[in-house]
């Protein structure tokens, strides 16, 4: 149950950046166009 929960939080942080990265994009293409 311990690898599920590190699996889990490694997921969420993965996902976390993945989210941040989308809205940089979107945030830059926003300011070029």
């Amino acid at each position: 149950m311990g690898e599920n929960v590190g699996g889990y939080g490694a997921f969420t942080s993965t996902g976390a950046i993945l989210v941040l990265f989308i809205l940089l994009v979107i945030i830059t293409k926003s300011l070029w166009v």
